[in-house]
């Protein structure tokens, strides 16, 4: 069982920032493919951005492409994704998500991902 826990979220003006952590409880961590989805009002959850295990590789999805950067810090066992120029639809609950097959490349699909967290609000004012 892994317990995956996100922080950060809040409420800023459109176009300010924010920076969203993941802490994932697993002494294999530094093994596993993390990535962001988030879930407007009304809407179906959406990837975000995923990272592969070492770090190295990195995907996004077009909305966020040039805005928003995930990252990840090995001696600390966490994860990070830092938004930029927020704009109103980027409105939501960001989930984190951690796929544990070892060594893996990040996915945008839902279905690659073993462990979720309980999502943290993003608000951004117009």
């Amino acid at each position: 069982q892994v317990h995956v826990t996100e922080s950060g979220g809040g409420l800023v003006q459109a176009g300010g920032s924010l920076r969203l952590s993941c802490a994932a409880s697993a002494p294999t961590f530094n093994t596993y493919a993390m990535g962001w989805f988030r879930q407007a009002p009304g809407k179906d959850r959406e990837f975000v951005a995923a990272i592969g295990w070492s770090g190295r590789t990195t995907e996004y999805s077009d909305s966020v492409r040039g805005r928003f950067t995930i990252s990840r810090n090995a001696a600390e066992n966490t994860m990070h994704l830092q938004m930029n120029v927020l704009k109103s639809e980027d409105t939501a609950v960001y989930y984190c998500a951690v796929n544990i097959m070892a060594y893996a490349q990040g996915s945008p699909n839902e279905g690659d991902y073993d462990y979720w967290g309980q999502g943290t609000q993003v608000t951004v004012s117009s």
